[in-house]
């Protein structure tokens, strides 16, 4: 699970990971360099190396587009250049080759050297400019989309992250929460991703799905152990409840009345946040629920604190009244 973790919070995608998230897309076939399928494209490992282009020999791009043109062009080269020029194509600094239009010849030339030096050469046919207009939407999806470090969880059909420090006791709460009906999305590394502007989906890694690591226990399989009502696949994330330790924060007066509410910018998209102190004897399951059901309460314009406010305005004001009868006049 450390692994999973320290692979998912580097944000890295590996080749094996876009060939995947692009196959369907582009009806990928996977043709040569298979041993380097954990090879990470994105981000590219250098400032300034974009993560796509077409066929570059000088300044390479981490998935090179071959097309018919680059075909043209080393069938015109001599047999030694073409040689040297592969061999350079297909060094470390090309992270994946894609060949379009289905290029057989090609494809066979690139595949035994592609084999040697484990680099991936994946087909389509599909043409260059089409493959180029589906990897700039998939390069957005990279780019709005984040790991925290939390449990992800839905309540009362609601997307809840959990956060707060490590063995503070997420783990524990998501176990008790799912015993109590409500289901798991991800353990420890859910993969936020921005899907509108003020839209934050969260899933999974595939890696870690159906598992909650639990401190004394190891390793969970909840779907198992719970049945497939307690997994949810994805889900849009509208509250964030954050743990802390109730002697680290000096809570502030007002909190008596609205409790200790925040706001967290996460991608651009604001999710509120509700820190919920921690101390031996508090029931934070129940706890977490209430905070759900009152978060759903202020979400259709009902809120306690200033129903409670209003209620001690009208009884001063029925006050005032009074007590200006009771004085005796001048």
């Amino acid at each position: 699970m450390e692994a999973a973790r320290a692979a998912a919070m580097n944000r890295s995608a590996t080749a094996q990971t876009i060939f995947q998230g692009l196959g369907a897309l582009l009806d990928l076939h996977w043709i040569g360099g298979k041993s380097g399928a954990e090879r990470v494209l994105w981000p590219p490992v250098e400032v300034g190396t974009p993560f796509y282009g077409l066929l570059n020999w000088i300044h390479p791009p981490r998935l090179q587009i071959f097309g018919a043109e680059e075909s043209a062009f080393l069938n015109s080269l001599e047999s030694t250049v073409r040689e040297v020029l592969v061999r350079q194509l297909l060094g470390p600094a090309t992270g994946a080759i894609l060949i379009c239009d289905n290029l057989v010849d090609q494809a066979d030339i690139l595949r035994v050297g592609a084999d040697a030096a484990g680099t991936p050469i994946w087909s389509t046919p599909s043409a260059p400019i089409v493959v180029l207009e589906r990897l700039y939407h998939y390069r957005q999806t990279l780019e709005s989309s984040t790991v925290i470090h939390g449990e992800l969880l839905e309540v009362f059909g609601m997307g809840v992250l959990v956060t707060g420090g490590s063995g503070i006791g997420k783990s524990e709460l998501a176990l008790e929460l799912i015993s109590r009906g409500h289901r798991l999305i991800a353990d420890d590394t859910p993969n936020l991703t921005r899907i509108a502007p003020d839209v934050l989906e969260g899933v999974c890694p595939p890696t870690i799905r159906d598992l909650l690591e639990v401190r004394g226990l190891g390793i969970l399989n909840i779907r198992r152990m719970f049945g497939d009502s307690a997994i949810k696949r994805n889900k849009r994330v509208r509250l964030i409840v954050n743990l802390v330790k109730q002697e680290e924060i000096v809570p502030p007066d007002e909190s008596r009345l609205r409790g200790l509410r925040d706001t967290q910018v996460i991608l651009g998209v604001g999710i509120p946040v509700i820190t919920l102190p921690i101390a031996p004897g508090r029931n934070l399951a129940v706890l977490l629920e209430c905070a759900v059901r009152d978060h759903i309460l202020r979400l259709n314009g009902y809120q306690a604190d200033e129903d409670l406010m209003m209620r001690m305005n009208e009884v001063m004001a029925e006050a005032v009244p009074s007590m200006a009868e009771a004085a005796p006049c001048a």
